[in-house]
């Protein structure tokens, strides 16, 4: 190759480097969000966007969000998500298992980017290592901590002889490892565990709360799925001290939770669809567990049921609400 003609082929990479990627940045990406539209939804929200803000991805100049709620009901998921599949959405965002189940039977090209519990035990990923052709994310390892709220309720409230389990029989994957925990956390406690499986977050809770009194259970521990402002007003309304994995049931009025830190997990998501975005493959990217826990106490709603909490439960809390 002559000279001039080499100086001109580097002079012609060097432009085409900076178009291709100007052309690239350019491109507006659509991201779809599918969530179940619990008490953290707005949480969900709000730190999607603020995580992708800060990976410099500006709503409505080079990204769009795609949000649809199924407002409770566990059966609008698969239309919602085959809704996002046919908008042609860049990635999906999935909050939780079934929402993440519902991602999955959708499509199996687009990047899918799941915040969800369990995601082996539930069968929405061979293994947290390999994940799938379209599939990584987020674990929030939620059944757990249903046992290790038990646990929390022995400490804080003394005696403590009955629990009551509210499980979600629209989410049963996961209702089941629920209640296995909560079984093997009654065991461990000597704490007598009364099962309850109600259809959604809306479905048969006045019959629930009913039953729950009738056994005379000194607090109730709620599937993560179930975890919304009219169960926590439910649980003040019978004076039946409620615990949940999800930190925002607490700020709506829950009294108590214990899990994974959500806000921090939600912008963990975004850095996923990030990579995504940048052209990693799903399968590329194991899914990552959380390391920050977080137990949090209402004291408001201490002081609503007449609660008192010994100080020595309250100095292990991360976060009181006052």
């Amino acid at each position: 190759m002559k000279r001039r003609e080499f100086i001109m082929l580097l002079g012609g990479a060097a432009v085409a480097g900076p178009l291709a990627a100007r052309a690239q940045q350019s491109k507006v990406a659509r991201i779809g969000a599918l969530y179940i539209g619990l008490a953290d939804a707005e949480s969900f929200k709000r730190e999607l966007r603020e995580g992708l803000r800060e990976f410099g991805y500006m709503e409505g100049q080079n990204i769009t969000f795609e949000f649809r709620s199924a407002g409770g009901r566990l059966d609008q998921l698969p239309e919602l998500a085959a809704e996002l599949v046919r908008l042609k959405v860049d990635v999906i965002v999935a909050l939780y298992v079934p929402c993440a189940l519902a991602a999955k039977q959708a499509t199996r090209e687009i990047p899918i980017v799941i915040i969800a519990a369990d995601p082996v035990e539930t069968g929405v990923v061979p293994s947290l290592a390999r994940p799938g052709e379209n599939i990584t994310g987020v674990s929030l390892m939620s059944a757990v901590f249903i046992g290790k709220c038990i646990e929390l309720f022995r400490d804080m409230l003394i005696p403590t002889r009955h629990v009551a389990v509210l499980a979600n029989a629209a989410d049963p994957l996961f209702a089941k490892l629920v209640l296995d925990q909560a079984e093997l956390a009654g065991r461990i406690t000597g704490i007598e565990i009364q099962p309850i499986m109600v259809r959604g977050p809306d479905e048969g809770l006045d019959v629930a709360f009913a039953a729950m009194v009738r056994g005379q259970a000194d607090a109730i521990v709620i599937q993560g799925s179930l975890s919304t402002k009219r169960i926590a007003d439910l649980a003040l309304e019978h004076r039946l001290p409620a615990a949940s994995t999800t930190r925002a049931f607490t700020d709506v009025g829950g009294l108590m939770s214990y899990g994974a830190d959500g806000p921090a997990l939600f912008r963990l998501g975004a850095k996923f669809v990030h990579r995504i975005l940048q052209g990693r493959q799903p399968k590329e990217l194991p899914i990552e567990q959380p390391t920050k826990f977080e137990l949090a106490v209402n004291l408001k709603t201490a002081k609503a049921m007449g609660l008192t909490i010994p100080e020595s439960f309250l100095l292990r809390a991360d976060a009181l609400i006052e």
